[in-house]
């Protein structure tokens, strides 16, 4: 131990002050060790001090996670501890090497932003989504719905782009909602569902989801969800039972409170306003009226009060029953949670007037 002591103070002596301190205070991080090895090399040409290192690394990291050196350089690129990795340090021959990763490296790499700078590296190098056992597309929209695009480099957008033309898989309801939300809009990624529906790739009947109700509501009624319709895709179909994790279309526009997007609804399935069928096949259906009197459905707790006249001024009514409770209706229990729009349910719909002056449809 004393050996492998004095080595350390010789290092200490050899690299800048900086970094010595951060060998003395934080050897055991992953992230500065990627820091320390570089020093290394330029302090030392033995690899006798590289060994010594290594070993002290090793002790110092018991426990925690596998210390950056130990890792190949896939590992090494998606280890966060390791980050930031070196462009250009990963071997197209470790991409086909077996690993315990959770997932393949591209879906490691697309489900964590922290790690998008590694997706073009990786595509570069021959890393396939067909190794995936699902879209790693599909695992960053069941992560994060609407990621910060605009704040990616060209590089790691046009790797996303890729991912989405290379990869069938990626042809999903929770890709579709990723795909059209407002940031990917604004970063122009919205032009991959234009080319699957121009190119007949998203064929009604034949998938497991509604594209109408996969879209975004701020993407209803614009020209794309204009030409689904035109290619047969119906809004009733968007309440069939599918194949996603993250809300169906009505139910989205419901709890966002886009009152636009509920009109587009509404103006095809008008029965929605009263009663609306559940997402998959083992559960109830839910009533707007009720959903929107209780807490923790609206988005927007400030929006109760305007949902309510929305649904009234367009026929809900306060005298259905409740599925889950027969005999319970929706009057009768704005009557026991003792809710403030209790007057409102009891004298009906406001005027139209009234509600285009607040702006609810």
């Amino acid at each position: 131990m004393p050996f492998v002591l004095n080595r350390i103070a010789r290092f200490v002596r050899l690299v800048p002050l900086a970094t010595a301190l951060t060998l003395l205070t934080g050897v055991s991080a992953c992230s500065t060790s990627t820091v320390l090895i570089s020093a290394i090399g330029i302090a030392t040409d033995t690899s006798a001090s590289w060994s010594i290192f290594k070993h002290v690394q090793d002790k110092l990291s018991e426990g925690g996670p596998t210390p950056c050196h130990r890792l190949d350089s896939v590992e090494r690129a998606l280890a966060l501890q390791c980050q930031p990795y070196a462009a250009g340090s990963i071997q197209a021959a470790d991409l086909v090497a077996t690993r315990k990763l959770p997932l393949c490296p591209l879906a490691t790499a697309a489900r964590d932003t922290r790690l998008w700078p590694v997706l073009p590296e990786l595509i570069e190098k021959g890393a396939m989504p067909e190794v995936c056992a699902r879209s790693p597309l599909l695992e960053l929209a069941q992560v994060d719905v609407c990621p910060d695009f605009a704040a990616a480099s060209p590089a790691v957008r046009e790797a996303i782009v890729w991912l989405a033309q290379a990869d069938a898989h990626a042809i999903h309801h929770d890709v579709v909602r990723m795909l059209s939300c407002p940031s990917a809009r604004a970063a122009g990624l919205d032009a991959v569902l234009e080319r699957w529906v121009a190119q007949g790739e998203m064929p009604p009947g034949r998938l497991g989801f509604s594209p109408l109700s996969a879209l975004h509501p701020g993407m209803l009624g614009t020209p794309l969800s204009a030409q689904l319709e035109a290619q047969g895709h119906v809004a009733r179909a968007g309440l069939d039972p599918f194949d996603g994790a993250l809300r169906p279309g009505f139910e989205a526009a419901f709890r966002s409170s886009d009152y636009a997007a509920l009109d587009w609804w509404l103006a095809r399935v008008p029965e929605l306003a009263n009663r609306v069928p559940p997402p998959q096949g083992n559960q109830l259906p839910w009533l707007p009226l009720a959903k929107a009197l209780s807490g923790g459905w609206l988005d927007g707790a400030d929006e109760q009060r305007a949902m309510v006249e929305y649904l009234l001024a367009h026929g809900a009514n306060a005298s259905a029953r409740l599925p889950y409770q027969p005999d319970l209706t929706v009057l009768r229990l704005a009557q026991q949670i003792g809710s403030p729009l209790l007057p409102l349910l009891e004298h009906g719909p406001q005027p139209a007037s009234r509600m285009l002056a607040r702006g609810g449809g």
